[in-house]
């Protein structure tokens, strides 16, 4: 489900919608969590997490939480630069260069990322728990983890050849 967020034009993809029961002398009464990404499709992208009483509110709620935690992703074309591997409570995730043409082969949580960040060129593994906030959490642990060369010789003052 992707919409487009009106007060700064980017894409959001809504990852899951959890509902809770509280059970009250009435009944039951509901309440809503939402976990969004949201990303530029040019290497920026966010995650948030937001609880309401009702859908729209939580996803709301959800797509100003990704937008405060928006991060910057290193691409080479249409691809990750380097194999990287996060982990976050007992998931883990890994993200792999693949060739031009391969596509994105990746589930539902980590597709939403993958087209986020703009990669068109992929392969991902999800391995552990495949709770979906955990494998978010564990993507952008593994996100934050690549470099390009150009950043890799700076920071060793090497001079590439």
């Amino acid at each position: 489900m992707s919409t487009e967020n009106a007060t700064t034009d980017i894409p959001e993809k809504v990852v899951q919608i959890r509902r809770c029961a509280c059970v009250v002398k009435g009944g039951r009464r509901f309440s809503f969590a939402a976990l969004v990404v949201v990303g530029d499709g040019r290497g920026r992208v966010g995650y948030g997490y937001g609880k309401a009483g009702e859908v729209p509110q939580a996803v709301e709620k959800a797509v100003k939480a990704a937008n405060r935690n928006m991060i910057r992703v290193p691409t080479i074309r249409t691809t990750v630069p380097h194999q990287v591997i996060g982990k976050f409570g007992t998931s883990q995730v890994m993200f792999m260069p693949a060739n031009a043409g391969t596509g994105i082969i990746a589930g539902a949580c980590l597709r939403a990322i993958a087209e986020s960040v703009g990669l068109k060129d992929v392969l991902t593994k999800c391995r552990g728990s495949s709770n979906p906030l955990n494998v978010v959490k564990a993507a952008f642990v593994a996100l934050k983890q690549l470099r390009t060369r150009e950043e890799i010789a700076r920071l060793r003052g090497v001079e590439l050849s």
